[in-house]
């Protein structure tokens, strides 16, 4: 039985469709490649030699190092309260900090002796710990003496 010619101008109306997608769908993705060429995303660098160039914001992680759960998150909203900018929260890699830890990543000191000041934090235990891989400023290891920081 041979194809009557309304299936051959429907499948011919369905080719011409598909077609027609696919040119829009090719056409959209050369916009993007010639936008991200004309365009080129901003890379997340510190501006090291030019300071004023860096935010006031103090971008920061808080981490659990003594092991109770919640703990984190509680001294996130502390943090979150002095106007400070955290932007992740986590366990360390183990929970026997003895002692408070406030880790500059930034290399930007008086960055951690803020964060530091705010949590009641002695300034012994605070260090520099600079990394490119960090894209943070200051690191804080809450640790077995939580029940000595401040809470306000």
């Amino acid at each position: 039985m041979s194809p009557t010619p309304q299936d051959s101008s429907s499948n011919n109306l369905f080719l011409h469709a598909a077609i027609g997608f696919l040119s829009l769908l090719l056409l959209l993705l050369l916009l993007a490649v010639v936008t991200r060429v004309i365009f080129p995303r901003i890379q997340n660098e510190r501006a090291e030699k030019n300071a004023q160039l860096i935010s006031d914001i103090i971008q920061l992680e808080v981490l659990n190092g003594c092991g109770v759960p919640g703990i984190a998150n509680a001294y996130t909203s502390v943090l979150r309260k002095n106007g400070f900018d955290v932007v992740e929260t986590g366990n360390f890699d183990h929970f026997d900090v003895p002692n408070t830890m406030v880790i500059s990543r930034s290399g930007v000191m008086t960055n951690a002796r803020r964060v530091a000041d705010a949590l009641g934090v002695d300034q012994v235990h605070v260090i520099r710990e600079e990394s490119p891989d960090f894209f943070l400023d200051v690191t804080v290891v809450i640790g077995q003496d939580y029940e000595t920081l401040n809470t306000d």
